[in-house]
């Protein structure tokens, strides 16, 4: 049987064969030489600072014993957290992450760990420190998953924060697996995660729950903002939100806003506007707060504009075109649904596309080379993209220029591909069996190239979807 070596024994070979004394080796280390002889004669065990210096005097790199430490400070002893919180801090910094999984395996079959190990992650996740925060939230939540304790939603929040914007497929399971923990925290922290959760709802296309969490979102700040604000009798002190009270239900508004303009019901998004945009029930005044309510203004004013424009009012497309591109728009996102209107009422846009034609071959280059495409608005999502190109190639066809259109439609099948945006695909699969008798053999054959790299994209998107499953 093969025995695994100590620090201590690490630590006399390295004397022996460097040929150096205890006091030498001290005044290298910087560890005490009686403090070493007890080390080296197992009569004291290591504190987390001396075994960094231990390792920078034998000249190897931090955290070379940190497997070692935990087999005999954690396996083979009573863990003591005077010497377990530093070296799981000293863990984090160094990113050895195995280390943690560890010792939060080891440690959590006592549960008297985990308000210490809550405590910790908790300053991890200040620190940016995410994913060492999240195995110790991982650890103190799978300790206490019978239980309907506030740390365990605390934990699952924590945890779904961290596991999104990777991937829609990961955001949608972050969403549904912490949704259920939302009641259980703190009333304060239920408005940020309400937030976060409709807002990750309505990205991924599930309008329906994302309305109904932004209801659930404003009917909770809005009594919050009742008790702190109007009742005569104050409360006691409250933990903060994150944010200012009077955000969470601005929010709740435009989000609703959105939601009906995603569904097309302009007249209903622009009901919405106007609540979001009435600031009069505001009693706050920090910066903060006269920020918000800034930034609100100006988004209801281009959705306004947008909504109007959407509902045929074509004496607001000139003011809209000021809009695209803006902090508020983004050049994709106010393209995009530009062309949709003029689309929508047969319009004519031909000053429009050429005003942009520029920045539209900048986005062009920069997409085809796998380049971020720059959105000051947050509203360019890659998907827009090629749906602008989707428009674009209606109304190219729509206004009798066949080749321009076709070009636009086998750039926008080219970029569904790329995307895996089956939705889009459709839509400019039935594009092209519509003009097809206009199409020449030349781009019939294109388009068959294309539809077999849609297929190749698809299957590869479904494996590693698989994979990530």
């Amino acid at each position: 049987m093969q025995h695994k070596s100590t620090i201590q024994a690490e630590l006399a070979a390295f004397l022996k064969n460097e040929g150096r004394t205890i006091n030498q080796f001290a005044g290298i280390s910087g560890v005490n030489s009686g403090t070493l002889s007890s080390i080296i004669n197992g009569n004291r065990p290591i504190a987390m600072q001396q075994l960094d210096r231990i390792t920078a005097g034998m000249g190897l790199p931090e955290g070379s014993f940190y497997e070692l430490y935990i087999d005999e400070c954690v396996v083979h002893s009573t863990p003591d957290w005077r010497r377990l919180g530093p070296f799981l801090q000293r863990c984090a910094e160094l990113d050895k992450l195995e280390c943690i999984r560890q010792v939060v395996q080891i440690i959590m079959d006592n549960v008297t760990y985990a308000p210490l190990l809550f405590d910790t992650a908790e300053e991890f996740y200040r620190q940016g420190k995410l994913q060492a925060a999240a195995l110790l939230y991982e650890g103190v939540a799978d300790s206490e998953k019978y239980q309907h304790s506030e740390r365990l939603a605390l934990c699952q929040y924590r945890l779904f924060t961290i596991r999104t914007g990777q991937s829609p497929e990961a955001d949608f399971r972050a969403a549904t697996r912490f949704e259920y923990f939302v009641e259980r925290l703190e009333e304060t922290d239920q408005l940020g995660a309400l937030q976060q959760l409709a807002g990750i709802y309505f990205s991924l296309g599930h309008l329906e729950k994302a309305g109904l969490l932004a209801e659930q979102l404003y009917h909770k700040a809005s009594i919050q903002y009742g008790i702190r604000y109007h009742r005569a009798r104050k409360q006691k002190e409250q933990k903060e939100p994150p944010r200012p009270l009077c955000f969470y239900i601005l929010y709740a508004y435009w989000l609703q806003s959105k939601v009906y303009e995603e569904a097309g019901d302009y007249g209903q998004a622009m009901e919405y506007v106007g609540k979001y945009t009435d600031m009069s029930w505001i009693v706050e005044t920090s910066a903060e707060v006269q920020e918000i309510t800034e930034q609100f203004r100006r988004r209801g004013a281009v959705s306004a504009c947008l909504y109007r424009l959407m509902s045929g009012e074509q004496d607001r497309l000139a003011e809209y075109v000021s809009y695209i591109g803006s902090e508020e728009l983004g050049l994709i996102a106010g393209l995009l649904h530009a062309v949709q209107a003029v689309n929508r009422f047969h319009w004519q846009a031909d000053g429009l596309i050429v005003r942009f034609q520029p920045q539209l071959a900048q986005v062009q280059a920069a997409f085809g080379h796998g380049k971020p495409v720059p959105d000051p608005a947050g509203t360019d999502t890659p998907d827009r993209f090629p749906e602008l190109l989707y428009e674009l190639a209606v109304y190219y066809l729509d206004t009798d220029r066949t080749e321009q259109g076709l070009q636009a439609l086998f750039q926008s099948l080219e970029a569904s591909a790329a995307l895996g945006s089956v939705a889009c695909v459709i839509r400019c699969v039935r594009l092209f069996e519509q003009f097809r008798p206009l199409a020449s053999a030349a781009d019939q054959e294109r388009y068959k190239q294309l539809i077999n790299k849609v297929q190749v994209a698809h299957a590869e998107k479904s494996v590693n979807t698989q994979d990530r499953l």
